[in-house]
């Protein structure tokens, strides 16, 4: 099937923001019967109007797998041995790694045990003072330190379970954990203590992590600032008076701080991914059933991912090669083919094209568009190949994905609905309200569109190794005054922050964000890779390759535990 003319139909967003009692105000008449006096006009400005308008012949895709003849067998991982055999990241601000955590507790520099005790006294340090970092929400210091002295012994004895074993590791308060409760950064779920991990969490904690605690989110994943009204606005360690991103934000926060090396994220519309490139640190959104989603909330199943954000590249490899691979819990995790890591530290990049869509790319505000150009000249210079790539109706994605996302979260909240849904955050209510708007013949045509997107992304990648675009087309933006503590609702930062994200999550594609520099003011600029399906490796090849040349800078915030 042909393309239709391409034609670049994003918009940048101009609606003014609304917060304290005039948001509160909103929520309400939402959730009232006079909401079907405004909501007409409001599915016109969200694009719902013109969505079901339109003609599209492509069958629906409800979940976006991405299918091969090789198929993995059961509880297959990666082969490769992950040795961090690399250059040295680029002068500057060195993160303490995976690798530096190993060596210092077999050297004798340092154990576990001290560790764990020097992390949890940076927590309760980070969350004091007028603006409290509030990256952790659920900690269990009696468990942190259990797991250091299981750690500190089997080091002691020379039987280490791997690279991670005693290595402090966050985990995002979506996913279930053994022996906190998972509240999905509401105020009302999670009152019990989960039962068993999840297998992402459960991989991890058998390569011997060290597990500190539950991070806090953006409530249900369905905002990308980082603020949640009941457990606080997590803020950016380069500056906290600005956003983390979400709805990882504390997992984000939590790796830039130093508390760990290595946290584990939930993205659905940029959510890994977002607050990385706030934060300053990798984020890897992998291909669509790489990662089992068992033990994850479902929240919103067909456009979910799991995944690591990290100090570094090779920290998100690392961690990659312990999570990635098919499980027997999780159905869709059971089409992929075998995960690898084949030449993910290759520096020379001269095998590699780089797709860039001009118009897409140059969407955004002139710092970041300027630093994310350097970094594809430092590409080029590794021996990248450059095209340019076209892909029609970019807005018709992102309705799309609104869509998809919305009514899944909707569908997901609706046993509780009635009950608690006063007792979101006002931003959520708003969410919440709009989305139950939407119809089925709205979901099915969203999922016809996903098709075509897909389509379109496949054509563009036909040409490419890779399709390169900022991360997001604005850096961290300021928390304003008026957003604490309710939060607020701000359409046009919105539009801006996701412009990049979604179509790796409505296509199911890989997607990675990685540092490449900072805006004069000092905050982290992030650059995103989306690639074929099951070549994490080759983004994270990217990743390593911006390393070498971007200087790490330092956070406001940071808690060195290995010192």
């Amino acid at each position: 099937m042909s393309q239709p003319a391409a034609k670049y139909d994003l918009q940048s967003v101009k609606l003014a923001a609304i917060s304290g009692f005039a948001l509160r105000l909103f929520a309400r008449l939402l959730e009232s019967p006079l909401r079907a006096a405004i909501m007409p006009s409001l599915l016109k400005s969200a694009g719902i109007a013109q969505m079901r308008q339109m003609t599209v012949n492509d069958s629906p895709t409800y979940t976006p797998l991405h299918y091969v003849e090789n198929i993995a067998p059961p509880d297959t991982t990666v082969t490769e041995t992950v040795e961090p055999q690399y250059p040295h990241p680029s002068d500057g601000f060195q993160f303490p790694t995976v690798l530096q955590y190993a060596e210092a507790y077999r050297t004798g520099k340092t154990d576990p045990v001290t560790v764990a005790q020097r992390g949890l006294d940076a927590i309760r340090r980070s969350d004091s003072g007028e603006t409290p970092l509030r990256a952790m929400i659920a900690v269990r210091e009696d468990d942190v330190l259990a797991q250091a002295e299981a750690a500190a012994r089997r080091i002691a004895a020379g039987n280490p379970l791997s690279i991670f074993d005693g290595v402090p590791v966050a985990v995002k308060d979506e996913m279930d954990m053994v022996p906190y409760p998972t509240t999905v950064g509401t105020a009302f779920l999670g009152k019990t203590p989960a039962r068993t991990d999840a297998t992402i969490v459960a991989r991890m904690r058998a390569a011997g992590a060290l597990l500190i605690g539950k991070t806090n989110m953006h409530e249900i994943g369905i905002g990308v600032t980082g603020l949640n009204p009941h457990y606080g606005a997590v803020r950016n360690p380069y500056h906290p008076q600005h956003y983390s991103g979400g709805s990882s934000s504390g997992s984000a926060a939590a790796v830039a701080a130093g508390l760990c090396p290595v946290a584990l994220g939930a993205d659905g519309g940029g959510s890994i991914r977002i607050p990385a490139a706030f934060c300053g640190v990798v984020g890897l959104k992998p291909t669509f059933g790489r990662v089992s989603e068992f033990g994850a909330a479902p929240l919103d199943w067909s456009v979910a991912h799991l995944g690591p954000l990290t100090a570094t590249a090779a920290d998100a490899a690392l961690t990659y090669a312990v999570i990635a691979g098919p499980d027997a819990k999780d159905p869709m995790s059971q089409h992929q083919p075998p995960p690898t890591l084949a030449g993910w530290d290759a520096l020379d990049l001269s095998d590699l094209t780089l797709g860039v869509y001009p118009e897409w790319f140059h969407h955004a505000d002139a710092e970041v568009v300027a630093v994310c150009e350097a970094q594809i000249e430092a590409f080029k210079s590794r021996g990248a190949r450059v095209v340019e790539v076209v892909i029609p109706q970019l807005e018709a994605a992102r309705v799309a994905h609104t869509v998809i996302i919305a009514t899944e979260m909707a569908q997901a909240m609706d046993s509780t609905y009635d009950e608690f849904h006063r007792r979101h955050g006002l931003d959520v209510r708003v969410n919440l309200a709009l989305a139950r708007a939407f119809s089925a013949v709205d979901y099915v045509q969203a999922q016809r569109i996903r098709t075509q997107t897909m389509r379109y992304f496949n054509a563009a990648l036909s040409t490419a190794d890779v399709i390169i675009t900022p991360s997001t087309a604005v850096p961290a933006p300021k928390i304003p005054p008026s957003a604490l503590p309710d939060g607020d609702s701000d359409l046009a930062v919105l539009a801006e922050i996701m412009r990049f994200a979604t179509p790796a999550n409505l296509t199911g594609l890989p997607a990675i964000s990685f540092p490449v520099g900072y805006t004069a003011a000092g905050m982290p600029i992030g650059m995103q890779a989306m690639g074929h399906p099951w070549h994490e490796h080759t983004l994270l090849r990217l990743a390593l390759a911006a390393e070498q040349t971007v200087p790490r800078r330092a956070p406001q915030i940071f808690y060195p535990l290995l010192d």
